[in-house]
C-alpha cells in the first residue's frame, strides 16, 4: 500500500508555536554571529545560565521517559506498557535533540564543537557527559529509524528491525551514565553548593529523579497530545505507569531524608531562609503531594489526579535542577544573574520547535496506538448495520 501524503493540520495554537519557533531560530543565528556577550546576561561569576541549567541539565532529566519506558517494556518484559513505548521514545528523542542544540548554543567558541571528538579529556566529567549524550542521541535516532522506515525508505526496515534489540539495550545503559554524571558535576562543589542539595548521593538522586520523571512526562505528553491530535489516551496504562514512578519516588524520599540526617543538614530545612523554603517547596509539591495522589487509588485513577501528578512531578524535577544550579550556588558565587530576553526567547523557541516536531511526527508516522480506536470504530459501524 502506498504511503499516505504528508500532512500537518494548522490551528491557531500551532500558528503561535510556529511564530515562537521562528523567533527563537532567528535569535539562535544572531547569538552564533555576535557571541554570548551581547545575547546573554552571563558573566564571570555566572558562566552557566538558563541554556545550561534549563535547556541541558533539566532537559536531559525530562527526556528520561525513553530509557525508563524501554527498561520496563524491553528489559523487564512488562508488555502492558508497550502501547506507549513509541510515544516515549519520540518524546525522549526530541528532548535530547533540543538538549544538543542548547549545549551547542552555550559553547563560547561554538565553531570548536568538534574538539571533544578528538581531544580525549577522559578525566573530565563533562567529557563523559558529552560523549554519552551524543552517543545516546545517535542511538535514539537509529531506534526511530525502525519507525520511520515503515513509511519512508522501506527497503531498510528489515535492517533496522534486526539491530533494534541491540540498540534498545545500549539505549538503556547509556542514560544511566550521563544522568548520574550530571549529578557528579556538583559533588565536586564541596563547600560551594548549599548543604540541602550537596551530597555524595547526588549522582544517585539525579539518576532516580530522571527515572521517575519519565512516566510523568509520558503521561503529560499523552494527555496534551490527545487534545491536539484527537486520539484517546491509554488511561489504564498511564495510571499503572505513574504507580511505578511512585515506588521510585518513595525510595528517593526515604534516601533524601536519611541523607539529610546522616550529614547533619536536616535542621536547615526549616531555617526559614530562601534555600530552606525552596527545598521545602521542591519536596512537598514535587514529591510528597504526588506520592499522596499516586497511592490513593481514587485520585490516581481519575483524569484530574493523573494530570496533577504529572504536572507536579515534572515541575518538581525542574525546580530541583534549578535549585542545584542557581539557588544552591547563589550564596557562594555572589553577584547576580537573570536570563536576558534573548535567553528566554531562545529557550521558548526550542520548546515550540519540539512541540511542533512531535505533532508533525505523530500525524505522519505510527506513533500513537490505533488498534483501540479502530476497534471502537468497528463496533460503532457494526451497531449501525445491526440497527439498519
Amino acid at each position: 500500500m502506498a504511503a499516505k501524503n504528508w500532512s500537518f493540520r494548522m490551528t491557531p495554537t500551532r500558528a503561535v508555536l510556529m511564530a515562537l519557533a521562528a523567533i527563537g531560530g532567528a535569535l539562535m543565528v544572531y547569538r552564533l554571529v555576535v557571541g554570548l556577550g551581547p545575547t546573554t546576561n552571563l558573566n564571570d561569576q555566572w558562566p552557566w545560565g538558563m541554556w545550561i541549567g534549563f535547556d541541558v541539565l533539566t532537559g536531559v532529566a525530562l527526556a528520561g521517559g525513553g530509557y525508563s519506558t524501554c527498561l520496563l517494556v524491553n528489559v523487564m518484559g512488562i508488555k502492558k506498557f508497550a502501547p506507549i513505548a513509541r510515544a516515549a521514545l519520540l518524546t525522549s528523542l526530541i528532548g535530547y535533540l533540543l538538549v544538543m542544540v542548547g549545549l551547542f548554543l552555550d559553547i563560547g567558541r561554538w565553531f570548536n564543537f568538534w574538539r571533544p571528538f578528538v581531544s580525549w579529556g577522559h578525566t573530565s566529567i563533562l567529557f563523559e557527559v558529552f560523549w554519552c549524550v551524543s552517543l545516546y542521541t545517535t542511538v535514539q535516532l537509529l531506534e526511530f529509524g525502525e519507525i520511520a522506515t515503515e513509511k519512508v525508505g522501506k527497503r531498510w526496515h528489515g535492517i533496522f528491525k534486526k539491530i533494534l534489540p541491540v540498540l534498545l539495550i545500549v539505549g538503556v545503559l547509556l542514560p544511566t551514565l550521563h544522568q548520574s554524571s550530571l549529578g557528579s558535576l556538583y559533588v565536586i562543589e564541596v563547600g560551594k553548593l548549599y548543604p540541602l542539595w550537596w551530597s555524595l548521593l547526588l549522582p544517585i538522586f539525579f539518576l532516580m529523579s530522571s527515572f521517575f520523571v519519565g512516566p510523568a512526562m509520558v503521561s503529560l505528553e499523552s494527555l496534551l497530545s490527545s487534545r491536539a491530535t484527537g486520539h484517546k489516551p491509554e488511561y489504564n496504562i498511564l495510571q499503572s505507569l505513574i504507580k511505578v514512578a511512585g515506588y521510585m519516588m518513595l525510595v528517593y524520599l526515604v534516601l533524601k531524608i536519611g541523607d539529610l540526617f546522616y550529614r547533619g543538614a536536616a535542621g536547615l530545612v526549616f531555617a526559614g531562609n530562601l534555600e530552606g523554603n525552596m527545598f521545602l517547596l521542591e519536596m512537598i509539591a514535587g514529591i510528597i503531594i504526588p506520592l499522596v495522589i499516586c497511592f490513593t487509588p481514587k485520585l490516581r485513577n481519575s483524569k484530574a489526579g493523573l494530570a496533577t501528578f504529572s504536572v507536579l512531578v515534572v515541575a518538581g524535577v525542574i525546580l530541583n535542577r534549578m535549585n542545584v544550579v542557581f539557588t544552591g550556588m547563589s550564596d557562594y558565587i555572589g553577584g547576580s544573574y537573570f536570563p536576558s530576553a534573548i535567553e528566554w526567547l531562545v529557550s521558548i523557541g526550542l520548546v515550540a520547535m519540539g512541540v511542533l516536531a512531535y505533532l508533525f511526527i505523530v500525524e505522519n508516522f505510527n506513533i500513537v496506538p490505533k488498534e483501540q480506536h479502530e476497534a471502537e470504530t468497528d463496533k460503532e459501524t457494526a451497531a449501525v448495520k445491526h440497527t439498519a
